[in-house]
């Protein structure tokens, strides 16, 4: 399918500017203000910062929940942003779309970022942040049975791999929205889409240099895909878009999911760019299509056991 009008225009607007050279301040900025732009939101949505136990100090994160609703699912959720950039404001709005639409209480984590905190940091900070969700799941008014963990681009990397190193606990399902799962990887898309797209090699190669030593190499930690053994995980939806550079990684790792006997969803939105989810009005389709991606996954953890 051709890429959507809306996403042909925001490239295009994109492509006005130029990255290079582009410090890592200003690119944080940048993200701030694209949320602030594209303006995603959602009402009925009550919000509230908490203070989660960190392997290096408090983790801090946003519990957001329907209004009049006391208990229910919930969902740990970890932003995008090549673990450089990104945090509770940038991903305020899609936050709350998963809660609104899918009825889901999400407590959404700010993790340490590289540069300042190398890789594995942001994975220890996502590891702690599940097990403290878990331990407290009753105070935060999620069902301890119906919890499950996502993310977006880096982030669903990031829920990936804690699904790995805690599979057999309370994890119930697993979403992944545009995960980055083989950075490492040289996959198709990753030529195809290398330029143009939004997400860029130039970046991805940044991003990855950024992280520091431990991430120099192919590590399961930083590349699920590459993990030998995908048994006993919990089910998973993963969403990718058709222009996506790490569109094929999403791919491989659904058939892996599929081979190990895990139950497995798997989805590529047609004419769609890296982040689109998170492009509100600027790109109208991504909106009704996060918003179908939470029911859908509210239903998973509805029907979880």
């Amino acid at each position: 399918m051709p890429l959507d009008p809306h996403v042909s225009r925001f490239l295009y607007m994109m492509a006005l500017g130029s990255s290079d050279g582009i410090t890592l301040d200003a690119r944080r900025e940048g993200m701030r203000g694209l949320a602030r732009l594209a303006g995603l939101t959602a009402e009925g949505v009550a919000t509230r910062d908490l203070v989660l136990p960190g392997p290096a100090g408090p983790i801090y994160a946003r519990l957001y929940a329907p209004e009049g609703s006391a208990s229910g699912p919930g969902l740990v959720y970890l932003h995008g942003g090549g673990l450089v950039t990104g945090g509770l404001d940038t991903h305020d709005g899609l936050c709350r779309v998963l809660a609104e639409a899918g009825a889901l209480r999400v407590v959404s984590v700010d993790y340490r970022l590289a540069p300042e905190y190398p890789f594995p940091a942001a994975l220890d900070d996502a590891l702690a942040a599940m097990d403290g969700v878990a331990a407290q799941a009753d105070t935060l008014g999620i069902d301890p049975a119906r919890l499950g963990i996502g993310g977006d681009s880096a982030g669903a990397g990031l829920a990936a791999r804690v699904c790995q190193e805690r599979r057999g606990g309370p994890i119930r399902a697993q979403l992944l929205i545009c995960p980055v799962l083989d950075v490492h990887g040289s996959h198709p898309s990753r030529r195809d889409f290398a330029q143009g797209y939004f997400l860029d090699e130039a970046t991805i190669r940044r991003d990855l240099a950024a992280c520091g030593p431990e991430a120099a190499g192919p590590s399961p930690r930083l590349c699920p895909l590459r993990e030998a053994d995908l048994t006993g995980l919990p089910p998973a939806r993963i969403h990718m878009a058709e222009y996506d550079p790490v569109r094929d990684e999403g791919a491989a790792y659904a058939e892996r999911l599929e081979r190990a006997g895990v139950e497995t969803a798997h989805t590529v939105h047609a004419g769609m760019i890296h982040f689109f989810y998170g492009l509100g009005r600027l790109v109208p389709r991504g909106r009704p299509i996060l918003s179908e991606i939470a029911r859908d996954f509210g239903a998973c953890l509805r029907g979880a056991s």
